[in-house]
């Protein structure tokens, strides 16, 4: 009943042509009998497709490795035992995320249908291509099995006997079996947690610290929306202190590292904007026969005792250049104050767009006096 709701959920969401999905189907399973551990089956990956999409080897393989790839991930790349194992495609993939073989786990199957003569011992000792967690070899359920509903803990009786009778694997008892498979895994298992448990206690108890600090620093929850409002008012008039604190160098906080608030915008004006204004040329571009060119054409036809004020205005109309500069300054400061290290997450949208607000109006401000200069 399980196989067959497993089997209609993949059917629905992968479709029915042997597509695949990245959506998990999750099974929990409450027994006595199983181990306190997460399995993934992946699927294996097909090489020659049939009615399956083209491009199915490709998606297969780059799901496996999204789950191979995590550290902390055992990899049981399964080898059938009546197949070429040195050439196995998992152990293969696995190589790919485990180049060291640290972290896989071969699994050996079929080992009751290998040809006559033949045996998986030398992978069992490890003679062909080591693995630091070893393999295991086991006997699943034959097709015939499934079909038939034979219980686990028949296959289970079966297994045991195949290792027991067969000679080549009589003395090779502690590398084979499902129960044997069982318990290496919970044996990694309960290694895991004793190794990364003092780094997660540690963890946990400096969150605890942050966590309770900040606790603190809201204070006792208020369930009057009167209350609620003077408290708002009183948070918000303490960020308005701070930030005036920052900007006037008065804050407790001081950086040692770089400038920040006032400090920063004292340094845009006499460092930035002061070179940006030294390096504009009142007089560029005019040349003495445009000075005397203006000055005629001014007078007219008529003769002046005194040099007149129009082609003074007209030229240095023409030189005005300190627009960009100054829009260049007030673009510095406004993002010093956006980078006021001790906005909050609730308040950043409406500070950040006050102090932007603030930009174009003072942008606006600075080409009216250029304009009126």
């Amino acid at each position: 009943e399980i196989r067959r709701e497993i089997q209609a959920e993949t059917g629905r969401e992968a479709g029915g042509n042997k597509g695949v999905s990245d959506r998990q189907i999750r099974l929990k399973i409450h027994s006595p009998n199983v181990l306190n551990i997460t399995l993934v089956d992946l699927p294996g990956v097909t090489k020659v497709p049939a009615v399956a999409p083209t491009d199915i080897e490709a998606r297969i393989r780059t799901m496996i490795f999204s789950y191979m790839k995590h550290k902390a991930c055992i990899i049981l790349a399964v080898l059938p035992a009546n197949a070429d194992l040195a050439n196995s495609g998992a152990l293969q993939i696995a190589r790919t995320a485990d180049p060291d073989g640290s972290r896989t786990i071969g699994v050996t199957t079929k080992l009751d249908i290998m040809d006559r003569g033949t045996d998986a011992c030398n992978f069992l000792l490890e003679t062909v291509i080591p693995l630091r967690l070893r393999y295991v070899g086991i006997v699943n359920r034959s097709q015939q099995d499934i079909n038939t509903d034979i219980s686990a803990k028949e296959v289970l009786a079966r297994e045991e006997n195949f290792f027991r009778t067969q000679s080549a694997y009589s003395g090779l008892t502690k590398y084979c079996g499902i129960p044997r498979l069982a318990k290496k895994l919970n044996q990694i298992l309960v290694q895991h947690i004793r190794t990364i448990l003092p780094g997660l206690k540690s963890h946990i108890s400096s969150q605890l610290t942050a966590i309770t600090k900040e606790h603190a620093f809201y204070g006792d929850p208020i369930e009057a929306k009167a209350g609620q409002a003077a408290k708002f008012l009183n948070i918000l008039a303490k960020f308005c202190d701070a930030f005036s604190s920052m900007v006037e160098g008065k804050n407790e906080d001081i950086s040692t590292i770089e400038l920040s608030g006032g400090a920063h915008i004292h340094y845009i004006f006499q460092s930035i904007f002061v070179k940006s204004l030294e390096g504009v040329d009142p007089c560029e571009d005019v040349t003495d026969e445009d000075t005397r060119m203006a000055i005629k054409n001014a007078t007219g036809p008529r003769s002046a005792l005194f040099v007149p004020e129009v082609p003074f205005e007209v030229l240095v109309h023409r030189q005005i250049r300190l627009l960009d500069p100054s829009l260049q300054c007030a673009d510095f400061i406004c993002e010093g104050l956006v980078k006021f290290p001790t906005l909050r997450r609730s308040m950043d949208e409406v500070i950040v767009k006050f102090i932007l607000d603030g930009l174009k109006p003072a942008q606006d401000m600075i080409a009216h006096i250029i304009e009126m200069e």
